[in-house]
């Protein structure tokens, strides 16, 4: 059984190497939330990926400092667990704050990998050892830029260009891009930037040969979502919709889509989003594992979650320098001249935290330890 001696809460502010817009506005930099754990000895982390405004989720970091301090970490430290399958159990009376809890509970998971001296990717049940990259590319001050910006991630070998779109930065974008790469496997992503009047002009699209529309109406629709996936050739892909498994079964059943992104911190922690993985797979609905601007240590969790057998899709899961100057942990990920990202099979995450580069980005931070304790 697994006991916690202390949950360390650290609050890091980053600046990204380069801004990244997308229908929600402009990032230049992210703060983050950071899950430190410490049991006999060992060490694990944990990253909450929510942001700064409640755009993508209804949760901020502020939120998720709040209730993480105040529920999920109480909860923990009085119990003993068997691995990080349990903490959906244990957290059950929160309703909501996903993203807190995929932070504690993907800790928890780091460290039982750690206990049994295995990979974390192989503890998740992953048999890949190579995962297939794709970059998401964010909307652009000109086409030119954009242009430009594809070419260079060609270049680096991605496998699958997505691009950030809204109304006004869609279809002449497309265009432009499908005249100059005609074969390039190129998706969109619209985080919800639509609606129903713009059915036509989604459906004018088809033209393009596109992979798929990511998310074009509503983060909480599943009827128009459908409406619209029965006038597409063009697979829609869920994202903010899906929240758990049961959202994956709804959207499969009811045809809202044909492919689903799954972030771990959305549907809130590894059991979840291996429950996600296993409907999907059942059902032959394909996945892939989208970003969320995450540092290193939510980039590491990611790629051990890719590794399972039905991520047949590039995910976002692309290297450290495209958007961090120094990231926290050594080696910084990187992506191979073919596009991909080598699974690691050392224990644990596979990738070193650099605490001492944490410390000088820390501008908040928490410890809390153990009063009393229950098995679960």
């Amino acid at each position: 059984m697994i006991k916690i001696d202390a949950i360390h809460l650290r609050e890091i502010n980053m600046p990204l190497a380069y801004p990244f817009e997308t229908s929600f506005g402009l990032t230049t930099g992210r703060r983050i939330l950071l899950v430190e754990l410490e049991s006999d000895g060992l060490t694990a982390w944990g990253e909450c990926v929510a942001g700064e405004h409640p755009y993508f989720s209804e949760e901020t970091i502020d939120t998720a400092w709040i209730i993480t301090e105040t529920e999920l970490a109480p909860r923990l430290l009085d119990a003993e667990l068997s691995g990080g399958g349990s903490c959906p159990q244990l957290f059950r009376q929160v309703r909501g704050h996903r993203m807190a809890k995929a932070a504690v509970e993907n800790a928890v998971w780091d460290l039982k990998a750690q206990i049994e001296k295995r990979s974390l990717a192989e503890l998740l049940g992953g048999t890949r050892s190579v995962i297939s990259c794709g970059v998401s590319i964010g909307i652009q001050p000109s086409v030119e830029q954009l242009m430009d910006k594809i070419a260079i991630e060609l270049d680096v070998g991605y496998q699958r260009i997505k691009l950030k779109c809204k109304p006004g930065w869609d279809t002449n974008i497309f265009e432009a891009v499908r005249a100059r790469w005609p074969e390039i496997t190129l998706s969109c992503d619209a985080n919800s930037a639509y609606h129903r009047r713009d059915f036509d002009h989604i459906a004018d699209w088809e033209q393009f040969n596109l992979l798929m529309i990511e998310q074009p109406l509503w983060y909480d629709d599943f009827y128009f979502h459908a409406t619209l996936q029965k006038r597409l050739k063009t697979a829609i892909c869920l994202d903010e919709s899906i929240r758990n498994r049961r959202d994956a079964l709804a959207a499969i059943a009811l045809e809202s889509c044909r492919i689903i992104n799954i972030k771990v911190g959305r549907v809130g922690g590894f059991s979840e989003a291996i429950a996600v993985h296993n409907a999907a797979a059942e059902r032959g609905v394909p996945v892939w594992c989208g970003g969320m601007l995450e540092t290193g240590i939510g980039r590491s969790h990611n790629i051990a979650l890719s590794s399972l057998p039905n991520f047949s899709l590039p995910g976002d899961v692309s290297a450290s320098r495209r958007y961090w100057t120094e990231d926290i942990i050594t080696p910084g990920v990187s992506v191979s001249k073919k596009g991909e990202i080598a699974v690691p099979t050392s224990v644990g995450s596979g990738y070193k935290v650099e605490r001492d580069r944490i410390e000088r980005l820390t501008v908040r931070r928490q410890t809390l330890r153990p009063k009393a304790r229950v098995t679960v």
